[in-house]
């Protein structure tokens, strides 16, 4: 059996897949000002913060458009497409049997602390989670390895008895960095990114039980 002590999951397309609403309205966005937005240039900054592309500064450089306008616009559509969303296949099952198994339960994420709270108190799940570090926590998020290095200090775990659970090449690389055991689970959007290297790649985590998966590794 491996030696893996703890569990520690991104959110963002992950746990939750926020990242194919937000992709869907900016691109809607985009196109009322006549302007394409193509996942190769929207992909740099999934998993990430903005400071490689910027999705707000770009169209509203480019085409002279209120700031503030252009983001509540964008965030009303996101929200509309959120409401359709539901926590993705399999990962309650895998919070449920990490807890049975006796594993350290984690979350890394490089959004901010609110916006995670907002999402895990919806979806019911936060009390499994005996550490979560967001973006306020580091100085560098992902791809950067410090949110999942936090993690692991907090759960008291070395890298190599720890399993990251993402979605995006820029999450990926991150856990890789930290180096640790990494699955990857892509959404709609992520799917069409290219990671690198040669990861574990799962259509959803209902593919096979987390113990299947941790007898894997060994």
């Amino acid at each position: 059996m491996s030696r893996i002590k703890a569990v520690i999951f991104d959110f963002d397309g992950t746990i939750l897949d926020t990242e194919t609403a937000w992709y869907e309205a900016f691109r809607e966005a985009y196109l009322e000002h006549e302007v394409e937005l193509t996942l190769e240039m929207y992909g740099q900054c999934i998993g990430t913060s903005l400071h490689v592309f910027d999705p707000y500064a770009y169209i509203v450089e480019k085409k002279g458009l209120d700031a503030q306008q252009f983001r509540q616009d964008v965030h009303a559509r996101h929200d509309k497409k959120m409401d359709q969303e539901r926590i993705r296949p399999g990962v309650l099952a895998y919070l449920e049997e990490a807890a049975r198994l006796g594993l350290r339960i984690g979350l890394a994420s490089s959004s901010k602390r609110s916006w995670i709270d907002k999402y895990l108190s919806q979806l019911g799940v936060g009390y499994y989670f005996e550490a979560i570090r967001t973006a306020e926590d580091v100085s560098m998020v992902k791809p950067h390895p410090e949110l999942y290095e936090l993690a692991m200090r907090d759960l008291g775990v070395q890298p190599a008895e720890a399993l990251a659970i993402e979605d995006s090449p820029n999450g990926a690389r991150a856990a890789v960095a930290a180096g640790m055991h990494v699955i990857v689970t892509p959404n709609p959007v992520t799917r069409a990114l290219i990671f690198d290297g040669e990861p574990r790649v799962f259509g959803s985590l209902a593919e096979l039980s987390l113990a299947e998966l941790i007898e894997s590794l060994a």
